[in-house]
């Protein structure tokens, strides 16, 4: 695979990176030996090989749900927020 210099700026440019000339040579000849390094994969027969998803058996956890008791009561934490509507505490829309 051929890594141009304009690969190397847009990623650059992405990761919000300066890079001077010296250090984009640089890192072309080391994305080079990565993507040479990572290739070898290619060799390899995988076609018994069954693909593997998980790499040890997980399990959810699962707890009963419990309501403690809290130090902060309802009244005093709505008038600590800057607004509240219906008893809730409002906040910006994220979407």
């Amino acid at each position: 695979m051929d890594i141009k210099r304009e690969d190397i700026l847009h990623l650059a440019e992405l990761s919000e990176f300066t890079l001077s000339d010296a250090e984009i040579d640089d890192l072309g000849e080391d994305l080079k030996g990565i993507i040479k390094y990572i290739s070898q994969l290619d060799e390899l027969n995988t076609d018994q090989v069954e693909p593997t998803y998980q790499v040890f058996e997980m399990d959810n956890v699962w707890r009963e749900d419990k309501i403690l008791p809290q130090e902060a009561e309802r009244e005093m934490l709505l008038e600590l927020s800057k607004e509240d509507q219906d008893h809730q505490i409002k906040v910006p829309k994220v979407l």
